[in-house]
């Protein structure tokens, strides 16, 4: 089964980032953390994507705060899908990070999730190898079952109450 890389700017990244990690787990996916910042430390970030595929990858998440060009960096240096996490900084609730991360220029695609929204890049990332990945898939399949059936037993719920308040 091919690896996830997960990639954060900063350490400091690490408590969002950590529901990526813990979604791939739940479906058995093997995944790397990493840091590496595009400007801190771009040449290794560039060299971890370019050897990506060679490494075992199937697809990057590259999460990053503030001027979050991580996703990009990576993006611009594999062949490999890539999914920016935008992480929620101290200024600008996020929105910096969300930019930086969805205004790729044309050619350097990258998929992007909500703002801390890691336990989606995770499973984002769980989708994309269940294309090639058929058990995995089945795995999947199950798993957007029990969301829906947990659905399905809150509107229950929520009818009874609403015949107790009637």
């Amino acid at each position: 089964m091919k690896k996830v890389g997960i990639v954060m700017g900063s350490d400091s990244d690490f408590p969002v980032v950590r529901k990526a990690a813990e979604a791939c787990a739940e479906f058995g996916v093997p995944f790397e953390l990493h840091v590496m910042s595009a400007h801190r430390s771009p040449a290794e970030a560039a060299e971890f994507a370019k050897n990506a595929r060679k490494n075992g990858f199937g697809v990057l998440i590259g999460a990053a705060g503030m001027a979050a060009h991580l996703a990009g960096a990576l993006a611009a240096n594999t062949t490999l899908p890539v999914i920016a996490l935008p992480v929620k900084a101290k200024v600008l609730d996020g929105m910096d990070s969300l930019l930086s991360s969805v205004m790729m220029p044309p050619g350097v695609p990258v998929a992007c999730v909500g703002i801390d929204c890691a336990a989606n890049a995770g499973y984002l990332a769980v989708q994309i190898l269940s294309v090639s990945d058929d058990e995995l898939a089945e795995k999947y399949a199950q798993f957007k079952e029990k969301q829906h059936k947990k659905n399905l037993d809150a509107e229950a719920k929520m009818q009874e109450t609403a015949k107790e308040i009637k």
